[in-house]
């Protein structure tokens, strides 16, 4: 399956799921995909009250510690680039940016200005290894998982566009299906993803079991194993 087959409907059931759980899923959907395909370092969350969010990733670099040697026209150019591409279908999209200099984070390519004008051209939010401000300004809705804040954008600007990129150890390619929340973000495969909230309300079935016996009175290891052997069961 492409990702231009996934229907609203999958995508309306992977947002019902959060991150972690999504996770799990796709440890019993696609085994192999169990130690990658998500974000391994620490991001910060600007909105971790928001609710998760689901969109195919648009993608492109960053620096902003030193001034482009480019003309000023050509740095527009790309950047207009990277809103074509943040626009093009499908949607919903999700702009996952890398920032290559030696210090990420030291300018802000997200603020008032860009969280605007990605959520008017249909995007839910980012996931970068840059820096935001703006926190009280920004757009309302559009989610950011980033590696730290900041005050200032210094020189940022767009380095390339629709390219692969690796933020807090996730690799991403343009097209992504991307699921995000206050814990971090993960890769959905395409030919994955109409299986995946199957396969989450199969886990929490198992899990509710664990649980419910941990509560009652007299709890002990051997209602444990036995609670576990009744987990096993669930198919």
């Amino acid at each position: 399956m492409s990702q231009a087959d996934l229907s609203d409907a999958v995508l309306a059931a992977l947002g019902a799921l959060d991150t972690p759980t999504v996770c799990n899923a796709l440890e019993a959907v696609v085994p192999q995909r169990r130690g990658q395909g998500f974000t391994t370092e620490p991001l910060v969350c600007a909105r971790p009250s928001l609710a998760p969010i689901v969109g195919f990733a648009r993608t492109a670099t960053i620096r902003a510690a030193q001034p482009s040697t480019a003309p000023a026209d050509a740095v527009r150019a790309v950047r207009m680039a990277y809103y074509a591409h943040v626009a093009a279908a499908p949607r919903p999209t999700v702009a996952v940016i890398q920032d290559l200099d030696a210090r990420p984070g030291y300018g802000a390519f997200w603020g008032e200005v860009q969280t605007g004008i990605h959520l008017g051209l249909g995007c839910l939010g980012t996931v970068t290894n840059g820096s935001i401000r703006d926190l009280d300004q920004c757009a309302e809705g559009f989610q950011l998982l980033a590696g730290q804040v900041g005050p200032s954008h210094a020189y940022v600007r767009v380095e390339e566009v629709a390219v692969t990129v690796t933020v807090a150890g996730m690799t991403v390619r343009p097209g992504d299906l991307i699921h995000a929340d206050r814990h971090g973000a993960v890769v959905v495969p395409a030919e994955a993803a109409a299986d995946v909230p199957e396969a989450a309300a199969k886990i929490a079935r198992r899990e509710a079991v664990l649980i419910a016996a941990s509560r009652r009175p007299g709890f002990d290891v051997e209602a444990l194993a036995a609670a576990m052997r009744e987990a096993d069961e669930i198919r």
